[in-house]
């Protein structure tokens, strides 16, 4: 076992194990084609801790996953562990903000990358994820919507449906969305 998958291996739940678990990983960028395999490794028994250290990578240095852009895109959609998702729904939303709300433009989708982004969020919305994976998958899918315009219409209408069998975190989110695309 390498020390990367021994340190990823050994992270829990907690912040402050995370956090140790991603400044290792921004402190060792050579070690980043690894850790992003290991990221979407569905077999790996701890591919969702990496996916933990992941997201506190993408809030502090998000611009190290340009490079690993063709990998996210191609691989989330394999991924089914919730503990995994849900900080991978934010890494993609985080990625797709960068692409459309940044002037030095630093995450730059492929246009057929983005078809992969925008099949997977609508997957993570209409199927069985959780909450917090759905509102991130709703945000990315709202900025999406701004370049293709058959989205919001596609998204205002699963959000309708849905909206009063979710919590109401979901229905607060989902409120802000409909807003927005109205």
């Amino acid at each position: 076992m390498s020390e990367l998958a021994a340190i990823i291996a050994q992270t829990t739940g907690y912040k402050n194990s995370r956090q140790a678990t991603a400044n290792y990983v921004m402190a060792n960028t050579e070690l980043m084609d690894d850790f992003m395999q290991i990221c979407f490794e569905n077999k790996n028994p701890d591919h969702y801790k990496a996916c933990w250290a992941m997201e506190l990578i993408a809030l502090k240095k998000l611009t190290i996953f340009q490079k690993h852009l063709a990998l996210i895109c191609s691989k989330s959609k394999m991924i089914t562990n919730e503990s995994a998702i849900r900080p991978l729904s934010k890494v993609i939303f985080l990625l797709i903000e960068s692409h459309y709300k940044t002037s030095k433009n630093e995450i730059h989708f492929t246009e057929s990358q983005r078809q992969e982004l925008i099949e997977i969020n609508f997957d993570w919305l209409i199927t069985d994820t959780k909450v917090a994976s759905k509102v991130y998958a709703m945000r990315s899918l709202q900025l999406l919507g701004k370049e293709y315009d058959w989205i919001h219409p596609e998204l205002q209408t699963i959000l309708t449906k849905d909206f009063s069998t979710h919590t109401a975190a979901y229905k607060a989110v989902c409120k802000q969305v409909l807003k927005k695309i109205k």
